[in-house]
């Protein structure tokens, strides 16, 4: 009986990760498609260095403006230059000749060598800490090494960068390097924040295509298990697919133990049970023994039990458990197969 629970545990374990990989995997094509990590990088960098424009903050308010606004109406990455970096840091430029993106110009000029172009804007996504800091050394070091000018004329431009480093600055006691340390702490600590910020607005776009992911492919949580408890083969096989050991299909050649028992076996195994497990959904695949794989498209067998009342406490079940995402379910795979992390 125990066997029976474990296997139920793995089949359950396979199911929510896969799904849950499914959602993890759209929505990581989505944020690479429209670059979403850089252009949240450039706009928090904006506000940083040149503050916001007439139009407001450049980083989004809401989650909704992640992936509208920031995508589409204001793109805050610097153009591409294929140049390479000057080689002295340009000066801060005085007030009366500040564009809204001075700044952001001579910090993009630093770190331009590591860039690569993506429909004409930076791919940059992330600056280490400790090449931000070597950064602003250079701009600062650009005023004949004299820091205290360089804080006045961001002040004069009105960069919000200013207070920033005017704090570091004392700090550090007008220490060069102690001023270049605390500027790397300092920005690697606003990287953390900024990602923690990052993952807040994530986290409601996962929990969306969780629930659409578990809409399309009408997973209901609850009919799985019972599945998994009543039809030993079935369950057999889905436990094959997560143990992947010499022993994996002895319960199954148990339950086909007859005359023929490898005929019962193929037969059984001919219909893989990850796609009969996904054979619910809006759209299904079916590969039959010979020909071509078919797409069958299951309108209303899906509208049936997406309307049906019974189903839906199984929907939330599936809803729940794919909120807690693919390396948790992951976690519980390896703890109940036994296999070992590399390390």
């Amino acid at each position: 009986m125990l066997s029976v629970y474990v296997d139920l545990a793995l089949g359950l374990a396979v199911t929510f990760l896969l799904l849950s990989l499914l959602v993890s995997g759209i929505n990581e094509g989505v944020v690479r498609l429209l670059s979403i990590r850089s252009k949240f990088l450039w706009a928090y960098l904006r506000d940083t260095l040149d503050g916001a424009d007439l139009n407001g903050s450049w980083l989004p308010a809401r989650v909704r403006d992640v992936f509208t606004r920031l995508p589409f109406l204001r793109d805050p990455r610097p153009r591409y230059s294929d140049l390479p970096a000057p080689p002295e840091a340009g000066a801060v430029p005085e007030p009366r000749a500040k564009a809204d993106d001075a700044m952001i110009k001579l910090l993009y000029e630093r770190v331009r060598e590591i860039d690569h172009a993506k429909r004409g804007r930076t791919s940059i996504a992330d600056i280490p800490p400790g090449r931000f800091s070597v950064a602003v050394m250079e701009l600062a070091t650009s005023e004949d090494g004299d820091v205290e000018r360089f804080l006045a004329k961001l002040k004069a431009a009105d960069s919000p960068l200013y207070g920033h480093l005017k704090g570091i600055w004392e700090t550090a006691q007008r220490d060069l390097d102690r001023f270049r340390q605390g500027v790397e702490t300092w920005f690697d600590g606003e990287m953390q924040r900024l990602s923690l910020l990052y993952k807040r607005y994530v986290k409601w776009v996962l929990a969306a295509l969780s629930l659409l992911v578990t809409l399309v492919f009408t997973m209901d949580g609850l009919e799985y298990a019972k599945t998994l408890l009543r039809d030993n083969a079935f369950r057999a096989s889905v436990t094959a697919v997560s143990e992947a050991g010499p022993d994996a299909y002895s319960e199954l050649k148990a339950q086909c133990a007859g005359a023929d028992p490898v005929h019962c076996v193929t037969e059984t195994m001919s219909q893989p049970a990850l796609v009969r497990m996904l054979g619910q959904a809006l759209v299904s695949v079916s590969i039959p023994e010979r020909g071509e794989p078919s797409v069958d498209w299951n309108g209303s067998t899906w509208w049936d039990r997406l309307m049906t009342p019974s189903h839906w406490p199984g929907f939330l079940l599936t809803y729940v458990a794919l909120l807690f995402g693919a390396p948790f379910w992951w976690d519980v795979l390896r703890r109940l197969t036994g296999i070992r992390s590399r390390r």
